[in-house]
């Protein structure tokens, strides 16, 4: 499964739009109960406007009614060489713990991990008590 999620992962990044960058990312997203979702980023001219395509990923499972994720895998290429780790930023690392577990798997071109490895902390709803 690790690997089939992977290849849907460079499939998404297919349809990225990034003119500025060219620094194609795509992600696939699988809840608990096996549905997958999909995402490529999407740049803006106002660079600060640009949305990941992990995030993307999350995003519209959740506008759909899911909350329960297994795992994500990341592929990113500048060359169409999807053989180095695209690890996933900040920001999508810290949207990624809103919703799952520090064992929550990464899946990244080498292997995977879990999300603990690249962000032990994370800021939660028990810091806004």
């Amino acid at each position: 499964m690790d690997n089939r999620l992977f290849d849907m992962a460079v499939e998404a990044a297919a349809n990225a739009y990034c003119p500025y960058s060219g620094f194609h990312v795509g992600a696939a997203l699988i809840t608990d109960d096996g549905k997958i979702y999909t995402g490529c980023n999407v740049e803006n001219a106002s660079y600060s406007m640009t949305v990941c395509a992990e995030r993307i990923a999350i995003f519209k499972a959740v506008s759909y009614g899911e909350k329960s994720f297994s795992a994500i895998a990341v592929a990113g290429s500048k060359n169409n060489d999807f053989s180095a780790n695209c690890i996933p930023c900040g920001a999508c690392l810290q949207v990624m713990s809103e919703f799952c577990g520090s064992d929550f798997k990464i899946i990244l071109a080498d292997g995977v991990y879990h999300l603990s490895d690249f962000l032990p902390v994370s800021f939660d709803k028990e810091n806004l008590e």
